[in-house]
């Protein structure tokens, strides 16, 4: 991972702006907070060049308002010139929290009006910036990216329209559903990015006698379509995996999706191991419920569930009682969705904080730099575990 200290080895791609839509000011002004500081301290005989106007400021981001009219309608202003710019606009399209008038009525934003918001603040630089990046952690329409029956495709068409109609180059996100989606738009960039690094610092800085070997640490997909998420905890860990084979009822439909009627434990005996369970995102939850009650009841030790997104739609009742039951100890989710005041407050949560990531990846994309490095978290991984005391086999992943 870069470090502000090292000078980068090439000139800046354009002079570096960064739009937050409405619901993500928070994780942006930390970005920001991160970039401004790096920079600032960073040592360059290059920093008198005109290649370099504008690379050390008080703030990149861009000031910019989302005004509504009264029947909901609205509008993207950018208050000030970004000609030339290389802009990463950040979005959550999941933020419930944020609210507007339509009718005299307040409204939560849904993920249809975030997007829409997206694509007005692109329309509102129209042209003039020399690169647009989107960062949206959690894409938008992501778990529709397959076709089943007659239905639509959104995952693909949003990629399409952003790429192939409005002009924005690179699409960067956090552990997608399924990132074969990106092959609707081939010739542009596409980061997925994993969580995995922070994670596990995470788990080893919230958990005590934490150990991390074959006889002690398990990882476990709650279903087949993780599997390769939880590979790769697997292997950089050198410890067991396991699954579950989630079995649906297939002639019915319930809030969208085939109801699960029962969970199958597919792997080696998990007795006496603690238990890190890996998704990519919790939604209304049932599901990581039930295959933390399977665990115990297979006399797993402690269950640790580690997600990307905790959505939570179907609010934190269901999670307290596991907790006060003990069939969960500790549930990890980013910031990079919205968290409600009330999950941040509960003692089984864990917020794993993912603002200087992303501040690494915009630095390194600005210059652009590979970012290879920043993808592939291994020695990052290895080098803190031996901070901390562990040893691990570092061959394992060669």
């Amino acid at each position: 991972m870069p470090d502000f200290t090292n000078d980068f080895q090439t000139i800046p791609y354009g002079r570096l702006g960064i739009i937050a839509v409405p619901g993500c000011e928070e994780l942006a002004a930390k970005i920001d907070k991160y970039i401004v500081d790096w920079r600032s301290k960073r040592e360059s005989e290059h920093k008198e060049n005109i290649a370099f106007a504008g690379y050390e400021r008080d703030s990149y981001l861009i000031n910019a308002s989302f005004p509504r009219f009264g029947t909901g309608e609205a509008k993207a202003v950018i208050n000030q010139s970004v000609r030339g710019f290389d802009i990463f606009i950040v979005v959550d399209v999941f933020n419930y929290g944020c609210t507007y008038k339509m009718y005299g009525q307040e409204v939560p934003v849904s993920p249809d009006a975030h997007f829409a918001n997206l694509k007005r603040v692109i329309a509102a630089i129209g042209g003039k910036a020399h690169r647009i990046t989107v960062i949206m952690p959690m894409l938008y329409e992501g778990r529709q990216h397959k076709r089943s029956a007659r239905e639509s495709l959104d995952c693909a068409l949003a990629l399409q329209e952003l790429c192939n109609m409005m002009g924005v180059d690179n699409i960067i996100t956090f552990d997608a559903h399924d990132p074969r989606v990106q092959n609707a738009i081939p010739l542009k960039g596409f980061e997925n990015v994993q969580p995995v690094y922070q994670m596990i610092k995470a788990l080893v800085n919230n958990v005590e006698d934490f150990k991390i070997d074959k006889d002690n640490l398990m990882v476990v997909s709650p279903d087949e379509g993780g599997m390769g998420r939880c590979i790769y905890y697997s292997t950089v860990l050198g410890i067991e995996l396991g699954m579950f084979y989630k079995r649906r009822d297939y002639s019915r439909v319930v809030n969208g999706r085939n109801p699960i009627v029962a969970h199958e434990f597919l792997g080696t005996n998990v007795e006496g191991k603690d238990i890190i369970v890996v998704d990519d995102m919790i939604s209304s939850g049932e599901s990581m419920i039930e295959v933390a009650k399977k665990l115990k009841e297979l006399k797993a030790r402690r269950i640790f569930v580690c997600s990307c997104f905790g959505l939570f739609c179907e609010g934190l009742a269901s999670f307290d009682k596991a907790y006060e039951e003990g069939l969960i100890d500790k549930v990890f989710t980013t910031n990079l969705v919205y968290r409600t005041p009330e999950l941040l407050s509960r003692d089984w949560y864990v917020e794993v904080d993912m603002s200087k990531y992303i501040a690494y990846i915009i630095d390194t994309l600005n210059h652009d730099m590979s970012v290879s490095s920043l993808l592939n978290p291994a020695d990052r991984i290895y080098k803190f575990l031996d901070r901390k005391g562990y040893e691990l086999k570092h061959e394992i992943l060669a």
